[in-house]
């Protein structure tokens, strides 16, 4: 190409990776996908967010109708969105856009007991496996994941305290935007949950302990298009948390995954580098619903476009380097 060797930065690299995942030197991005898991937890109703618990079903509807980020960002550019009700805890009324897959109306709170049963979070794991398998069959190759659930990163912190051995407050972030106050009281309220139950090594039982219905299914939503051989899109803190955790049980997925921005929870930055995985932006981003990775998306079509239509030296009739 008409450029000198790697003056494409980064962008090379994920071309790269691209024909890596399909196997191809003619990598396509076919028919891009927005999945964004919804679901509430009952550790929530303590005061770990800055919002209240109800704010999730709410959100949904403003998916759906299309007023959210992530709903903008599916219009501009031009990819589905499908909202996915995991465990939302309240009626959510049926819509094209919003596929019903709640296990149950909100975890439990793992404060006092386990967020979910072992049933429960294998359910969560084949429905979402199930959905992205339907993608998959409809021709899409490109899955952007994202989450909306009021609390999740405080559930996401003790997951990840799990899985790296990080100290749980270096894990815990504002989220939301909790104050001083409200972020030392996440910490308290996490640490004593640790210390009701230590955060078991084997990671579905740590995501039975203290995980969500949307975080489950977006382990299970990354483990099936991995087996697909999609590309996956990793959106921010939460979603990041649950491909490590995904990853430990098939450690191969993280070749297929693309980490779409570096968000502002503090743990985030650390997570990334504990899996020596380098994102594609860094906009000090901290929304949630797959909105860093669908912007990464673009970059993606980029780095694409470049791969694939810039002239090489001898079609643009342009010398090359003489050593």
């Amino acid at each position: 190409l008409t450029k000198p060797l790697g003056s494409l930065g980064r962008l090379e690299a994920l071309a790269a990776q691209l024909c890596a995942i399909q196997g191809t030197v003619s990598p396509r991005l076919s028919a891009p996908h927005a999945l964004v898991f919804a679901g509430d937890h009952g550790i929530a109703r303590r005061g770990v967010s800055a919002y209240p618990p109800e704010v999730t079903a709410q959100m949904v509807a403003n998916f759906v109708r299309g007023g959210a980020a992530i709903s903008v960002l599916a219009r501009r550019e031009g990819f589905s969105l499908t909202v996915v009700d995991a465990g939302v805890d309240a009626h959510i009324a049926p819509d094209p856009r919003l596929i019903d897959a709640k296990v149950r109306r909100g975890t439990r709170d793992f404060g006092f007991e386990s967020a979910m049963t072992p049933a429960e979070c294998r359910e969560a794991l084949a429905r979402a496996e199930r959905i992205v398998d339907g993608i998959a069959a409809r021709g899409c190759n490109t899955l952007v994941l994202g989450e909306m659930g009021i609390g999740n990163t405080a559930s996401a912190a003790v997951l990840m305290h799990g899985l790296t051995g990080l100290a749980l407050p270096d894990c815990v972030g504002r989220g939301t935007g909790l104050d001083d106050r409200g972020l030392a009281r996440k910490v308290e309220l996490l640490s004593a949950a640790c210390a009701r139950c230590a955060p078991p090594g084997e990671p579905l039982d740590l995501l039975t302990e203290f995980g969500g219905y949307e975080i489950a299914m977006l382990v299970g939503a990354a483990r099936a298009a991995a087996r697909a051989r999609m590309v996956v899109l990793v959106d921010g803190f939460t979603v990041t948390v649950a491909v490590l955790l995904a990853s430990r049980m098939a450690p191969e997925l993280l070749g297929y995954c693309v980490f779409g921005h570096c968000s502002a929870e503090r743990a985030h930055r650390a997570l990334l580098q504990i899996m020596q995985v380098q994102p594609v932006l860094d906009l000090d981003m901290r929304l949630g619903e797959g909105s860093g990775a669908a912007l990464a998306l673009c970059v993606l079509r980029a780095a694409l476009a470049l791969y694939s239509d810039m002239a090489t030296f001898e079609q643009a009739g342009v010398s090359e380097r003489s050593a």
